[in-house]
Parts: C-alpha cells; structure tokens; sequence
C-alpha cells in the first residue's frame, strides 16, 4: 500500500480527532435508555411485527436474490407499495434499499440541465450531497423561511424549464417543520414541483401517521413524497410516492440507485408491511408520543435553551462546539442515558 496514501488517511483523521470530530460506532448494551432512536413507537421488538416478517421470509426467502428488474421484485414488494399509497392518497410508487439511495435517485436524475432547485438550507445531508451530482442549478434558502422562498421563485421562474422545491416535513437536526399550507399556496402563483421528505413525519404526523402532508390536508399539492421505513416504521427501505406515472418510469429506467442494486429483502418487506398497520392505527401511542415530547422539552426549557414551538419527538440540545457536546454526552453515558 503506498506510504503517501496511508499518511494522507491517517493526517485527515489527526485533524478530526484535533477538532474532536473523530466518530466510530459503539455498541451500548440494553442497560441504557435509549433517547437516540428515532423508533419512535418501539416496533422493532414488537412479537407482532417479528412474526409477521419472519413469514413473508419463509414464504419468499431472506434476500430478494436479485435487482428489482430481473427477479427481485416479489409480490410482497407489490403488497407494500398498495399499502404507501392507500395511506399516503398516490397513485403510484416505488422502493428502494434505504432513504439515503431513495432521495440520491430522485434529486440527482429526475430534475434535468434546464431545471434549478431550491432547497431549505438545512435540508438532510443526502439530499444536499445530490445536488452536487445532478445536473441542475440549485439555490438554497433561509430554513424554513418562505418569504426568501418566494422571492427566489419570483425572481426565477421565467428562467427555467421547471423549477422543483424540495423540503423535509419533521427536520431531523431540529424537529421542526415547514407552514406547508403556506408553502402550497406559492403553488398557485409559480408553478412548480414540490418534493416532500416525510421520514421523521412518518407515524407522528397527521390523524393516521401519514405525516405533514395529511395534517395539513395538502395531499393533492405534493408532488413526490420521499419516505423511508428507518424511523418510526421500524426497519429499513425507503420509498418514492406520485400521481404521475411517468416520475416513476423514469426513475425506474434512469436511476442506478434502483436499477443496479439487489432489490430490498423480502424480510424488511414484511416488516414494513406490519408497521404501517400498526402506525395508521396507533392514534392513543401518537398522542401519547406528543404528550412525553412536550413533558421532556418543557422539563429540559427549565434548564437550559430548548425550543418548544414544536411538539415533535426530535429535541435538539444546542451546546456550540464539539468538545461542550462531548462533555454531555459522557454525562449523559454515566447517567444510564444514550
């Protein structure tokens, strides 16, 4: 192995442990309680969910054993597409093996050289590092602020061929969350495509967990909405909802995040299977969620600064620099928490 290259990795992780940016997974025994999941209903223990999987895995194997296009795509993949769009109201959707393939796929190849983005500033990482590998402009905006929104869409929209607008609906760093009502009524003054990523509001949003664009009652004004079955679904996979047949069709042909990967295994297939039922009539442990979210910020307002405008589970503790978040963290290690 060249010398050269080993130093190179070596010098950049000296300069990571430097600025104590230095990260490795740790594996915390069940001891703790754990305030880092973001399983929000505490479904992956769930016998219920287990049993389920475990017979979509007996009956269709372990692994799909192939990409989507050759023979990987099996009739549970089918079963729990029927069930996104019955729950999230879209005609038409597809699967991928994680959120993170799900929104490189769609934010780097559907929008074209002729397009421009924008985006909220602090939009999840996936989405900000396909921007950098599609073609399309971008333009970034103040987070969660629609008035600069819309003075980049007025400024703007006689310049492009289409313009897409791409948010998160709980955002994962925050635990906010854009006035959505507000954001589809620029809809009618500038045409354009809006993307909507509802991981985090997935389960914990909306009368049926559906997510921000059903307790808003904004359903037909989404376009795309990006979702994954990482957080309160319990397992892994993600998903891409539309009305428009052709989205899907062209994701399907130009995407090398589908196309050129095993397809999601039928095990986490029936996992997701189990939890939508499970989240879409969850209403007493969605309103319970809320409850403990808002005893925990107001406890934690006590404090130190928390913002409580939001009742979301996702509570974010500015501390402002590494070494003070460290600090906490041990704390909090020492104290039995995660």
């Amino acid at each position: 192995m060249s010398e050269l290259f080993e130093e190179r990795l070596e010098n950049e992780l000296k300069a990571l442990r430097t600025k104590n940016l230095f990260r490795k997974p740790l594996a915390f025994n069940n001891n703790f309680l754990n305030l880092a999941t973001n399983d929000y209903f505490l479904l992956r223990h769930n016998k219920q969910v287990l049993a389920i999987a475990d017979e979509i895995a007996q009956k269709y194997g372990t692994g799909s054993g192939a990409s989507p296009l050759l023979s990987g795509y099996l009739p549970c993949h089918q079963m729990l597409i029927n069930e996104l769009l019955d729950w999230k109201h879209k005609s038409f959707g597809m699967l991928y093996n994680s959120g993170y393939m799900a929104n490189q796929a769609l934010v780097k190849n559907l929008p074209g050289k002729h397009d421009l983005i924008l985006v909220d500033r602090l939009i999840h990482h996936s989405i900000a590092q396909a921007l950098n590998r599609g073609s399309a402009k971008f333009k970034r905006y103040d987070h969660l602020d629609l008035c600069q929104l819309e003075e980049l869409l007025s400024d703007n929209i006689n310049n492009y061929d289409t313009i897409f607008v791409i948010t998160e609906s709980i955002f994962s760093m925050d635990g906010d969350y854009p006035d959505l009502k507000r954001l589809v009524e620029l809809k009618k003054k500038y045409p354009f495509i809006l993307i909507l990523d509802e991981a985090h509001g997935t389960g914990v949003l909306g009368s049926s967990g559906a997510g921000l664009a059903e307790e808003t009652g904004t359903f037909n004004e989404v376009d795309i909405i990006i979702g994954t079955f990482g957080k309160s679904l319990a397992g892994m996979g993600a998903y891409v909802l539309t009305n428009l047949l052709p989205i899907i069709e062209y994701l399907t042909n130009k995407a090398g995040e589908y196309i050129y990967s095993t397809f999601l295994s039928p095990h986490q297939a029936g996992v997701a299977l189990a939890t939508v039922n499970m989240v879409r009539n969850a209403d007493e442990k969605r309103e319970s969620l809320k409850l403990i979210s808002r005893w925990l910020r107001n406890k934690l307002a006590e404090y130190i600064n928390v913002q409580t405008t939001y009742n979301t589970p996702i509570i974010p503790i500015i501390m402002g620099d590494s070494i003070s978040t460290l600090k906490l963290q041990t704390l909090f290690l020492n104290k039995g928490f995660i």
